[in-house]
């Protein structure tokens, strides 16, 4: 719901909960299917016995997570007030911390407890293998606790907040037209990479711009009723404010998948010097890099609470292009250090950065957005997560290869560009 919404009345309370029998069966149907898809991976990511069977497990697993997180953050747009609206994020930024440090803590405190981190060559450590069973339990437990135990507004209710403003912030339909535009543009792009041999991954994304751009086309020349008129109705009519959000936020992920896909290359080779992926000195520098995700992960759980007073300070877009700047210079840092102890110096910065992408950004939009479309538009924002995740599993490799096959620590380089840039973008923000 936006800003602009009239606080719900102090008497008002959730729908009252049903039957525990018929909330269990409930919670079986609303278990969504993305959900389990996310835990059968998780359960055969450390099985895969080939290249292929594991990038699809990714995928799986990947989409899976996304799909199911945007719902989750929109949750906690409609249950709070405006005035709450930080604080919501905060704590569930502080969720997301706890559970981040606690994965990536799992393989190093398995190891201490006996189980061994090394394996032959194509196969999986037993002490990884044992963490991803952990996640897999984790995510069932926990969405099964939501299910059960948090009672939503009915749409009676919900209806009922959102009075004041509806009649406000109803959008005429529009038909956009330039499905041929990027129709053309996805065929183009489909075109290059098959003439030029370049990731497979990038068919995705050149997929999908065939496919926007014929949904577009279709829309056009039928009737205008439906859910896609009004899906594309609300993509063209995309608040300003946003569409500048979502530069800041397409270069911010950039740098984060960066980060996370290379870390642990740079550090096995600068801090434990060595490229071996089958020795102990790699599996401990691997380790470390958990350790070192451990601590932006609880920097990040800490700091969220503090985002809410600095943003009454400076703004909501201040506060973020402060935290992004503070990323931007933590990720140059690492250019220079080659002690595993100081490298947590960055990762405190990381971590502040961190709590800020997974807070302001949702916080700034729920300022600007109509209340009835903010499940959607919080959707089509998810949108600048997975660009920039499918251009760097793409594109990087094939950068690091031509330009310094034998330099990962570049990489970390191009994680302060673009996170320097989200930075600046941020400057276009409406201030608050």
């Amino acid at each position: 719901m936006s800003s602009r919404m009239a606080k719900p009345p102090v008497d008002a309370k959730p729908t009252k909960r049903p039957p525990r029998i018929l909330r269990f069966v409930q919670a079986r149907r609303r278990l969504s299917a993305s959900i389990m898809t996310g835990v059968v991976s998780f359960f055969l990511m450390p099985h895969a016995s080939t290249l292929l069977a594991a990038a699809l497990l990714l995928w799986l697993l990947d989409a899976s997570l996304n799909v199911s997180m945007e719902p989750f953050r929109a949750f906690v747009g409609d249950m709070v007030s405006a005035d709450q609206r930080a604080t919501g994020f905060a704590f569930q930024t502080w969720f997301i911390g706890l559970g981040a440090v606690i994965g990536s803590l799992a393989p190093f405190l398995i190891t201490k407890l006996g189980v061994p981190n090394t394996a032959p060559v194509g196969i999986i450590p037993p002490s990884v293998r044992y963490a991803f069973y952990i996640g897999a339990a984790a995510i069932i437990s926990a969405v099964l606790y939501t299910v059960l135990k948090v009672r939503e507004y009915s749409p009676t209710e919900m209806e009922h907040f959102t009075a004041e403003t509806s009649a406000t912030e109803a959008n005429a339909l529009i038909v956009p037209k330039r499905g041929a535009i990027w129709l053309v543009a996805g065929v183009a792009l489909l075109m290059i990479v098959r003439a030029f041999a370049l990731d497979k991954q990038l068919y995705v994304l050149g997929g999908g711009l065939v496919l926007f751009g014929v949904l577009q086309i279709i829309n056009q020349y039928t009737p205008r009723s439906g859910a896609l008129a009004h899906i594309l109705s609300d993509l063209a009519q995309m608040p300003d404010a946003m569409r500048r959000l979502a530069v800041a936020q397409f270069f911010t992920w950039l740098a984060l998948f960066i980060m996370w896909i290379y870390t642990t290359p740079v550090v096995t080779q600068y801090i434990y010097h060595t490229t071996d992926t089958a020795s102990k000195a790699y599996n401990d520098g691997s380790d470390w890099v958990g350790i070192l995700f451990a601590v932006y992960n609880g920097v990040a759980a800490l700091a969220a609470f503090c985002l809410p007073h600095m943003a009454r300070r400076i703004g909501n877009a201040r506060t973020h292009l402060v935290c992004l700047a503070i990323g931007a210079i933590s990720y140059a840092s690492i250019l220079v250090i080659r002690d595993a102890n100081l490298l947590i110096l960055p990762f405190i910065g990381i971590g502040i950065t961190w709590a800020s992408i997974l807070t302001m950004p949702y916080v700034i939009l729920t300022g600007v957005l109509p209340a009835k479309k903010f499940g959607i538009y919080i959707g089509v924002f998810n949108f600048f997560i997975v660009l920039p995740q499918l251009l760097v599993a793409s594109i990087m490799g094939g950068i690091i290869r031509t330009f310094f096959p034998m330099d990962p620590i570049w990489t970390m380089a191009i994680a302060a560009i673009v996170m320097g840039a989200a930075a600046l973008a941020m400057l276009r923000v409406q201030q608050d």
